[in-house]
């Protein structure tokens, strides 16, 4: 009972610091979220520090360790995403890991999970299915497709629709 007491307390301090004017603006250092919209700051809130998200949590930008079941940047990411399904609208940097990577803009670093996604990607990605608009740097995977490829893929199936030097080829493909 008494350890009960102690984290509600802890909780409800936390929701009073940084629900005060002292840190009134548009970014934050820590975020809960149940669910959105049901989490400390809004989703027009950015983050700089620590979110975690219990089931689902989204904000505008992120930067720092964002850890959960489903973790949602709108904006920008730059840290490292663990959880079941990481994805963000504009541009990352740093580390995915989940089920699925989703980054709809140019992204830099790794991530590993079963599907990864990346308009345009450098660095390097490990997954059943790596797909991606522009990739420079390593891919390994099951399914590694790419329509402009400039570094190495090693899977089953391999495929740079730029065709240069092969557009598909098992095993590896490269162009440089």
């Amino acid at each position: 009972m008494k350890q009960w007491s102690i984290g509600l307390m802890a909780i409800a301090f936390i929701i009073f610091c940084f629900h005060s004017s002292a840190l009134a603006g548009d970014t934050k250092a820590v975020n809960l979220s149940l669910f959105d919209p049901v989490q400390i700051f809004d989703a027009d809130t950015s983050i700089k520090g620590f979110r975690l998200n219990l089931i689902y949590g989204v904000n505008q930008d992120m930067m720092g360790l964002d850890i959960g079941l489903g973790n949602h940047a709108k904006g920008n990411m730059s840290g490292v995403q663990l959880g079941l399904a990481n994805i963000v609208g504009s541009d990352f940097k740093g580390w995915q890991t989940s089920l699925a990577n989703v980054v709809y803009g140019s992204g830099a670093g790794l991530q590993i999970g079963v599907y990864n996604y990346g308009k345009s990607f450098r660095g390097m990605q490990l997954a059943a299915v790596n797909y991606t608009k522009k990739f420079s740097g390593l891919a390994i995977g099951a399914v590694n497709y790419t329509e402009v490829l400039n570094g190495l893929q090693i899977g089953v199936l391999n495929f740079n629709w730029r065709g240069e030097p092969l557009k598909f080829f098992p095993v590896f493909n490269f162009s440089f």
